[in-house]
Protein backbone atom coordinates (compact mmCIF):
# COMPACT_ATOMS: atom_id res chain seq x y z
CA UNK A 1 0.00 0.00 0.00
CA UNK A 2 1.11 4.00 -0.38
CA UNK A 3 2.19 5.60 2.34
CA UNK A 4 0.01 7.96 2.47
CA UNK A 5 -1.28 10.49 6.06
CA UNK A 6 -4.73 12.59 6.27
CA UNK A 7 -4.54 16.01 6.84
CA UNK A 8 -6.52 19.00 6.86
CA UNK A 9 -5.90 21.42 4.63
CA UNK A 10 -7.03 24.94 5.28
CA UNK A 11 -7.01 26.37 1.31
CA UNK A 12 -4.59 28.37 -0.24
CA UNK A 13 -4.01 31.79 -2.18
CA UNK A 14 -5.62 33.01 -5.24
CA UNK A 15 -2.75 31.05 -7.55
CA UNK A 16 -2.99 29.27 -11.12
CA UNK A 17 -0.88 26.39 -12.06
CA UNK A 18 -0.42 24.18 -15.21
CA UNK A 19 0.41 20.85 -14.79
CA UNK A 20 1.78 18.27 -17.95
CA UNK A 21 1.22 14.72 -17.54
CA UNK A 22 2.75 11.54 -19.42
CA UNK A 23 -0.35 11.39 -21.74
CA UNK A 24 -0.13 15.15 -22.89
CA UNK A 25 -2.56 16.51 -21.29
CA UNK A 26 -2.39 19.96 -20.31
CA UNK A 27 -4.25 21.08 -17.05
CA UNK A 28 -5.50 23.85 -15.43
CA UNK A 29 -5.73 24.43 -11.62
CA UNK A 30 -6.47 27.70 -10.07
CA UNK A 31 -7.54 28.70 -6.27
CA UNK A 32 -9.47 31.60 -6.11
CA UNK A 33 -10.85 33.55 -2.85
CA UNK A 34 -8.92 35.53 0.02
CA UNK A 35 -9.95 32.84 2.59
CA UNK A 36 -8.10 30.12 1.96
CA UNK A 37 -9.32 29.15 -1.53
CA UNK A 38 -9.98 25.69 -3.13
CA UNK A 39 -7.56 24.63 -5.82
CA UNK A 40 -9.62 22.34 -8.41
CA UNK A 41 -8.88 21.71 -12.08
CA UNK A 42 -10.76 24.76 -13.98
CA UNK A 43 -9.48 23.31 -17.62
CA UNK A 44 -8.16 20.91 -19.30
CA UNK A 45 -6.36 21.00 -23.04
CA UNK A 46 -5.75 18.18 -25.33
CA UNK A 47 -6.54 14.50 -25.99
CA UNK A 48 -4.53 11.82 -23.60
CA UNK A 49 -2.13 9.72 -26.00
CA UNK A 50 0.98 8.41 -25.04
CA UNK A 51 2.88 9.89 -28.01
CA UNK A 52 2.24 13.44 -27.39
CA UNK A 53 3.99 12.32 -23.75
CA UNK A 54 5.29 15.69 -22.31
CA UNK A 55 8.90 15.87 -21.67
CA UNK A 56 9.44 19.69 -20.78
CA UNK A 57 7.58 22.71 -20.43
CA UNK A 58 8.48 26.59 -19.95
CA UNK A 59 6.51 29.15 -19.28
CA UNK A 60 6.88 33.61 -20.08
CA UNK A 61 4.10 35.07 -17.95
CA UNK A 62 4.05 38.19 -19.25
CA UNK A 63 0.91 40.26 -18.67
CA UNK A 64 1.52 41.34 -22.12
CA UNK A 65 0.74 38.17 -24.76
CA UNK A 66 2.10 35.73 -22.59
CA UNK A 67 3.88 32.44 -24.35
CA UNK A 68 3.87 28.57 -22.97
CA UNK A 69 6.26 26.23 -24.82
CA UNK A 70 5.73 22.68 -24.15
CA UNK A 71 8.37 19.78 -25.73
CA UNK A 72 6.61 16.47 -26.44
CA UNK A 73 7.96 12.58 -26.47
CA UNK A 74 6.69 12.78 -30.38
CA UNK A 75 9.47 15.26 -31.37
CA UNK A 76 7.01 18.56 -31.38
CA UNK A 77 7.39 21.59 -29.59
CA UNK A 78 4.12 23.55 -29.45
CA UNK A 79 3.80 27.38 -28.53
CA UNK A 80 0.42 27.60 -26.75
CA UNK A 81 -1.36 30.60 -25.28
CA UNK A 82 -1.33 30.02 -21.47
CA UNK A 83 -4.62 31.84 -20.55
CA UNK A 84 -6.84 29.46 -23.15
CA UNK A 85 -4.59 26.44 -24.65
CA UNK A 86 -4.55 28.01 -28.17
CA UNK A 87 -1.83 26.64 -30.20
CA UNK A 88 0.08 29.27 -31.68
CA UNK A 89 2.76 27.90 -33.58
CA UNK A 90 4.44 24.01 -33.42
CA UNK A 91 7.36 22.69 -34.64
CA UNK A 92 9.63 19.61 -35.14
CA UNK A 93 12.87 18.55 -33.66
CA UNK A 94 13.33 15.50 -35.46
CA UNK A 95 16.06 16.89 -38.21
CA UNK A 96 17.85 18.75 -35.58
CA UNK A 97 20.39 15.57 -34.83
CA UNK A 98 19.27 13.06 -37.50
CA UNK A 99 17.95 11.04 -34.96
CA UNK A 100 14.04 9.96 -34.45
CA UNK A 101 12.45 12.06 -31.78
CA UNK A 102 12.12 8.44 -29.54
CA UNK A 103 16.21 8.05 -29.79
CA UNK A 104 16.61 11.80 -29.15
CA UNK A 105 14.21 13.15 -26.42
CA UNK A 106 14.07 16.84 -25.40
CA UNK A 107 15.79 16.80 -21.93
CA UNK A 108 15.55 20.60 -21.38
CA UNK A 109 13.52 23.43 -22.88
CA UNK A 110 13.67 27.22 -21.73
CA UNK A 111 11.28 30.28 -23.34
CA UNK A 112 13.19 33.50 -23.30
CA UNK A 113 11.60 36.00 -21.33
CA UNK A 114 10.67 38.64 -24.38
CA UNK A 115 11.60 42.02 -24.87
CA UNK A 116 9.52 43.14 -28.27
CA UNK A 117 9.08 46.05 -29.67
CA UNK A 118 5.13 46.44 -31.09
CA UNK A 119 6.04 45.47 -34.77
CA UNK A 120 8.15 42.67 -33.22
CA UNK A 121 6.22 39.08 -32.72
CA UNK A 122 8.82 36.34 -32.42
CA UNK A 123 10.43 35.02 -29.50
CA UNK A 124 13.82 32.96 -28.91
CA UNK A 125 13.96 28.90 -27.83
CA UNK A 126 16.76 26.83 -26.13
CA UNK A 127 15.87 22.99 -26.42
CA UNK A 128 18.73 20.31 -25.05
CA UNK A 129 18.22 16.94 -26.18
CA UNK A 130 19.24 13.64 -24.17
CA UNK A 131 22.20 13.41 -26.27
CA UNK A 132 23.64 16.74 -25.70
CA UNK A 133 22.52 18.56 -29.12
CA UNK A 134 21.65 22.44 -27.64
CA UNK A 135 20.20 24.66 -30.00
CA UNK A 136 18.40 28.26 -29.99
CA UNK A 137 16.02 29.20 -32.66
CA UNK A 138 13.93 32.49 -33.23
CA UNK A 139 10.14 31.59 -33.88
CA UNK A 140 7.92 34.02 -35.50
CA UNK A 141 4.60 34.22 -33.64
CA UNK A 142 1.33 35.07 -35.16
CA UNK A 143 -2.08 35.23 -34.13
CA UNK A 144 -2.94 32.32 -37.22
CA UNK A 145 -1.05 29.43 -36.09
CA UNK A 146 -0.54 28.46 -40.35
CA UNK A 147 1.11 31.94 -40.30
CA UNK A 148 4.16 31.06 -37.89
CA UNK A 149 7.16 30.10 -38.41
CA UNK A 150 10.49 29.01 -37.56
CA UNK A 151 13.44 31.30 -38.45
CA UNK A 152 15.35 28.12 -37.98
CA UNK A 153 18.43 27.23 -35.53
CA UNK A 154 20.49 30.72 -34.68
CA UNK A 155 23.07 28.77 -32.52
CA UNK A 156 23.53 25.08 -31.82
CA UNK A 157 26.93 23.15 -30.23
CA UNK A 158 27.11 19.88 -28.69
CA UNK A 159 26.80 19.46 -24.58
CA UNK A 160 28.36 16.30 -24.58
CA UNK A 161 29.99 13.74 -26.43
CA UNK A 162 28.98 10.57 -24.50
CA UNK A 163 26.50 10.58 -21.82
CA UNK A 164 22.71 11.23 -21.67
CA UNK A 165 21.53 14.93 -20.44
CA UNK A 166 18.97 14.22 -17.82
CA UNK A 167 19.18 18.37 -16.19
CA UNK A 168 19.29 21.43 -17.79
CA UNK A 169 18.70 24.91 -16.41
CA UNK A 170 18.99 28.99 -17.44
CA UNK A 171 19.92 31.68 -15.06
CA UNK A 172 17.56 34.72 -13.90
CA UNK A 173 19.30 36.95 -16.18
CA UNK A 174 19.41 34.46 -19.38
CA UNK A 175 22.84 34.42 -19.80
CA UNK A 176 24.29 31.64 -18.41
CA UNK A 177 23.11 27.88 -18.27
CA UNK A 178 23.98 24.49 -17.08
CA UNK A 179 23.98 20.82 -18.26
CA UNK A 180 24.30 17.52 -16.73
CA UNK A 181 23.08 13.96 -16.43
CA UNK A 182 24.67 10.43 -16.61
CA UNK A 183 27.77 9.84 -17.02
CA UNK A 184 28.02 13.98 -18.03
CA UNK A 185 29.50 16.37 -15.34
CA UNK A 186 27.76 19.57 -14.63
CA UNK A 187 29.24 22.29 -17.18
CA UNK A 188 28.25 25.52 -17.65
CA UNK A 189 27.80 27.38 -20.78
CA UNK A 190 28.30 31.49 -22.29
CA UNK A 191 24.89 31.54 -24.47
CA UNK A 192 25.58 34.50 -26.20
CA UNK A 193 29.06 32.76 -27.36
CA UNK A 194 27.40 29.19 -27.34
CA UNK A 195 31.29 28.49 -25.18
CA UNK A 196 31.71 26.20 -22.30
CA UNK A 197 33.60 28.41 -19.71
CA UNK A 198 33.72 26.04 -16.51
CA UNK A 199 32.80 21.90 -15.94
CA UNK A 200 33.24 20.23 -12.60
CA UNK A 201 35.43 17.80 -11.76
CA UNK A 202 34.61 14.51 -10.76
CA UNK A 203 34.82 13.81 -7.18
CA UNK A 204 37.80 11.32 -6.01
CA UNK A 205 38.14 7.52 -5.04
CA UNK A 206 36.24 6.47 -1.53
CA UNK A 207 38.30 4.96 0.88
CA UNK A 208 38.17 1.53 -0.62
CA UNK A 209 39.35 2.70 -3.82
CA UNK A 210 36.35 2.54 -5.03
CA UNK A 211 34.88 5.36 -8.47
CA UNK A 212 30.66 6.42 -7.64
CA UNK A 213 30.17 7.13 -11.54
CA UNK A 214 28.76 10.55 -12.38
CA UNK A 215 24.92 10.64 -12.76
CA UNK A 216 23.40 13.92 -12.00
CA UNK A 217 19.38 14.27 -11.87
CA UNK A 218 18.21 17.67 -11.24
CA UNK A 219 20.05 21.29 -10.87
CA UNK A 220 19.17 24.86 -10.11
CA UNK A 221 21.02 28.19 -9.97
CA UNK A 222 21.12 29.69 -6.31
CA UNK A 223 21.11 33.50 -6.61
CA UNK A 224 19.19 35.66 -9.16
CA UNK A 225 22.66 37.53 -10.16
CA UNK A 226 25.15 35.56 -9.30
CA UNK A 227 25.40 33.01 -12.09
CA UNK A 228 28.65 31.07 -10.03
CA UNK A 229 26.73 29.55 -7.69
CA UNK A 230 24.04 26.30 -7.88
CA UNK A 231 22.96 23.06 -6.72
CA UNK A 232 22.56 19.94 -8.08
CA UNK A 233 20.89 16.73 -7.35
CA UNK A 234 22.00 13.29 -7.79
CA UNK A 235 21.14 9.19 -8.39
CA UNK A 236 23.13 8.88 -5.23
CA UNK A 237 21.11 10.47 -3.10
CA UNK A 238 23.31 13.19 -2.82
CA UNK A 239 22.99 16.93 -3.01
CA UNK A 240 26.30 18.92 -3.90
CA UNK A 241 26.95 23.18 -3.99
CA UNK A 242 29.34 25.02 -6.94
CA UNK A 243 30.79 27.62 -6.74
CA UNK A 244 32.77 28.20 -9.90
CA UNK A 245 34.34 30.92 -8.67
CA UNK A 246 36.55 28.61 -5.84
CA UNK A 247 37.02 24.91 -7.38
CA UNK A 248 35.94 22.49 -9.86
CA UNK A 249 34.61 20.12 -7.02
CA UNK A 250 32.05 20.78 -4.75
CA UNK A 251 32.27 22.78 -1.89
CA UNK A 252 29.53 21.32 0.47
CA UNK A 253 27.70 17.95 0.09
CA UNK A 254 25.55 16.06 2.12
CA UNK A 255 23.45 12.88 1.94
CA UNK A 256 19.65 13.03 2.07
CA UNK A 257 17.74 9.62 2.84
CA UNK A 258 18.39 6.97 0.92
CA UNK A 259 16.69 7.40 -2.93
CA UNK A 260 17.79 9.63 -5.75
CA UNK A 261 17.06 13.37 -5.72
CA UNK A 262 14.83 14.31 -8.70
CA UNK A 263 13.60 18.05 -8.10
CA UNK A 264 15.45 20.66 -7.08
CA UNK A 265 14.11 24.34 -6.40
CA UNK A 266 15.43 27.72 -4.53
CA UNK A 267 14.39 30.33 -3.00
CA UNK A 268 14.65 34.01 -4.52
CA UNK A 269 17.18 35.74 -2.49
CA UNK A 270 17.68 33.34 0.49
CA UNK A 271 20.04 30.13 0.96
CA UNK A 272 17.26 27.60 1.12
CA UNK A 273 16.77 24.72 -1.07
CA UNK A 274 13.73 22.98 -1.35
CA UNK A 275 14.26 19.14 -2.88
CA UNK A 276 12.55 16.25 -3.39
CA UNK A 277 13.35 12.40 -3.89
CA UNK A 278 12.40 9.19 -5.58
CA UNK A 279 10.36 8.14 -2.26
CA UNK A 280 8.09 11.38 -1.67
CA UNK A 281 10.37 13.12 1.00
CA UNK A 282 10.15 16.60 0.57
CA UNK A 283 12.42 18.80 2.77
CA UNK A 284 13.82 22.09 3.23
CA UNK A 285 17.26 22.89 3.77
CA UNK A 286 19.76 25.56 4.71
CA UNK A 287 22.81 25.24 1.74
CA UNK A 288 25.33 26.88 3.50
CA UNK A 289 25.93 24.86 6.31
CA UNK A 290 23.82 21.77 4.79
CA UNK A 291 21.22 21.91 7.75
CA UNK A 292 17.92 20.45 7.05
CA UNK A 293 15.35 23.05 8.48
CA UNK A 294 12.48 20.62 8.02
CA UNK A 295 10.33 18.47 6.03
CA UNK A 296 7.25 19.04 4.78
CA UNK A 297 4.16 17.91 6.48
CA UNK A 298 2.36 15.11 4.79
CA UNK A 299 3.67 12.00 3.06
CA UNK A 300 3.82 11.84 -0.86
CA UNK A 301 3.13 8.12 -2.08
CA UNK A 302 4.77 8.69 -5.61
CA UNK A 303 8.15 10.21 -6.87
CA UNK A 304 8.61 13.63 -7.04
CA UNK A 305 9.61 15.31 -10.43
CA UNK A 306 8.61 18.52 -10.26
CA UNK A 307 9.00 21.52 -7.69
CA UNK A 308 8.06 24.98 -8.62
CA UNK A 309 8.26 28.31 -6.27
CA UNK A 310 5.83 31.20 -6.97
CA UNK A 311 7.47 34.41 -7.63
CA UNK A 312 5.40 36.03 -5.60
CA UNK A 313 3.55 33.95 -2.80
CA UNK A 314 4.96 32.03 0.22
CA UNK A 315 3.74 28.82 -2.12
CA UNK A 316 5.90 25.51 -3.82
CA UNK A 317 4.12 23.23 -5.77
CA UNK A 318 4.82 19.48 -6.43
CA UNK A 319 4.16 16.66 -8.24
CA UNK A 320 5.39 13.29 -9.38
CA UNK A 321 4.02 9.89 -9.99
CA UNK A 322 1.43 9.39 -7.57
CA UNK A 323 -0.99 11.87 -9.94
CA UNK A 324 -1.19 14.47 -6.95
CA UNK A 325 -0.53 18.07 -7.36
CA UNK A 326 0.46 19.70 -3.78
CA UNK A 327 0.61 22.95 -2.88
CA UNK A 328 2.53 23.76 -0.02
CA UNK A 329 3.19 26.79 2.70
CA UNK A 330 7.04 27.45 2.60
CA UNK A 331 6.47 29.08 6.13
CA UNK A 332 5.26 26.50 8.31
CA UNK A 333 5.65 23.48 5.60
CA UNK A 334 1.67 22.51 5.91
CA UNK A 335 -0.12 21.08 2.79
CA UNK A 336 -2.57 23.88 2.09
CA UNK A 337 -4.54 21.73 -0.95
CA UNK A 338 -3.93 18.58 -3.16
CA UNK A 339 -5.55 17.77 -6.09
CA UNK A 340 -5.64 14.71 -7.73
CA UNK A 341 -5.08 14.82 -11.49
CA UNK A 342 -4.99 10.91 -12.48
CA UNK A 343 -1.85 10.45 -14.84
CA UNK A 344 1.82 10.99 -13.85
CA UNK A 345 2.73 14.29 -13.50
CA UNK A 346 6.08 15.19 -15.08
CA UNK A 347 6.06 19.33 -14.57
CA UNK A 348 4.11 22.17 -12.99
CA UNK A 349 4.72 25.90 -13.64
CA UNK A 350 2.98 28.69 -12.05
CA UNK A 351 1.16 32.17 -13.83
CA UNK A 352 2.08 34.75 -11.95
CA UNK A 353 -0.16 37.15 -14.07
CA UNK A 354 -2.98 35.39 -12.31
CA UNK A 355 -5.34 38.00 -10.28
CA UNK A 356 -8.20 36.52 -8.57
CA UNK A 357 -11.12 38.30 -10.41
CA UNK A 358 -14.55 37.58 -8.23
CA UNK A 359 -15.58 40.61 -6.71
CA UNK A 360 -18.15 40.52 -3.84
CA UNK A 361 -21.45 41.35 -4.44
CA UNK A 362 -21.41 44.34 -1.89
CA UNK A 363 -18.26 46.22 -3.35
CA UNK A 364 -19.49 45.55 -6.87
CA UNK A 365 -23.63 47.29 -6.58
CA UNK A 366 -23.66 48.84 -2.89
CA UNK A 367 -27.41 50.37 -4.12
CA UNK A 368 -28.71 46.69 -5.31
CA UNK A 369 -27.12 45.69 -1.92
CA UNK A 370 -29.02 48.29 0.01
CA UNK A 371 -32.15 47.33 -1.73
CA UNK A 372 -32.02 43.83 -0.55
CA UNK A 373 -31.46 44.90 2.74
CA UNK A 374 -34.97 46.53 2.53
CA UNK A 375 -36.82 43.91 1.34
CA UNK A 376 -34.61 41.45 3.38
CA UNK A 377 -36.09 43.53 6.60
CA UNK A 378 -39.70 43.44 5.00
CA UNK A 379 -40.18 40.14 4.68
CA UNK A 380 -38.86 39.43 8.28
CA UNK A 381 -41.36 42.16 9.78
CA UNK A 382 -44.22 40.32 7.41
CA UNK A 383 -43.01 37.04 8.94
CA UNK A 384 -43.62 37.91 12.37
CA UNK A 385 -45.20 35.52 14.94
CA UNK A 386 -48.07 36.22 16.72
CA UNK A 387 -47.31 36.86 20.58
CA UNK A 388 -48.47 33.58 22.60
CA UNK A 389 -50.25 34.80 26.42
CA UNK A 390 -48.75 34.19 28.71
CA UNK A 391 -49.89 31.11 31.39
CA UNK A 392 -51.45 32.53 34.74
CA UNK A 393 -49.67 31.21 37.54
CA UNK A 394 -51.56 28.39 39.95
CA UNK A 395 -52.98 30.44 42.89
CA UNK A 396 -54.39 32.58 40.66
CA UNK A 397 -56.39 29.71 38.32
CA UNK A 398 -57.38 28.19 41.47
CA UNK A 399 -59.08 31.40 42.80
CA UNK A 400 -60.75 31.97 39.59
CA UNK A 401 -62.15 28.67 39.99
CA UNK A 402 -63.43 29.29 43.91
CA UNK A 403 -64.91 32.88 42.61
CA UNK A 404 -66.40 30.81 39.58
CA UNK A 405 -68.38 28.44 41.89
CA UNK A 406 -69.46 30.97 44.18
CA UNK A 407 -71.09 32.81 42.02
CA UNK A 408 -73.11 29.74 40.71
CA UNK A 409 -73.97 28.52 44.11
CA UNK A 410 -75.41 32.26 44.45
CA UNK A 411 -76.90 32.39 41.15
CA UNK A 412 -79.12 29.00 42.15
CA UNK A 413 -79.75 29.90 45.74
CA UNK A 414 -81.61 33.53 44.24
CA UNK A 415 -83.46 30.85 41.25
CA UNK A 416 -85.02 28.91 44.19
CA UNK A 417 -86.38 32.00 46.52
CA UNK A 418 -87.95 33.52 43.35
CA UNK A 419 -89.53 30.15 42.66
CA UNK A 420 -90.43 29.84 46.45
CA UNK A 421 -92.08 33.27 46.17
CA UNK A 422 -94.07 32.58 42.73
CA UNK A 423 -95.45 29.51 44.63
CA UNK A 424 -96.45 31.37 47.59
CA UNK A 425 -98.66 34.01 45.67
CA UNK A 426 -100.48 31.57 43.96
CA UNK A 427 -101.78 29.74 46.94
CA UNK A 428 -102.75 33.34 48.18
CA UNK A 429 -105.41 33.64 45.58
CA UNK A 430 -106.75 30.40 45.41
CA UNK A 431 -107.58 30.96 49.26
Amino acid sequence: MPRTTTLDCPGCPPLRALTFDSLGLIKVVEARGEQGGVSKVVERWGDPDASKCVLAASIDDSKNDPLLAVARKSGLIEILNPLNGDLRVSISNAGDAGARPEDDGIAGLHLFKRQRMESSRSCTLLTCTTKGNASMRSIDISNVPSESSSNGCLKSWNVCASGTVLCSKVDRNENYALFGGKGIEVNVWDLEKCMKIWTAKPPPKNSLGIFTPTWFTSATFLSIDDHRKFVAGTNNHQVHLYDTSAQRRPIMSFDFRETPIKAVAAEPESYNIYIGNGSGDLASVDIRMGKLLGCFIGKCSGSIRSIARHPTLPVIASCGLDGYLRLWDIKTRQLLSAVFLKQHLADVVFDSAFADKEVAPAAADPLVHEVQNRNDIEEHEAETMPMKRKKAPKGKDKSKTKASKENDESKKLKSKKKSKRVTGDSHDDDS
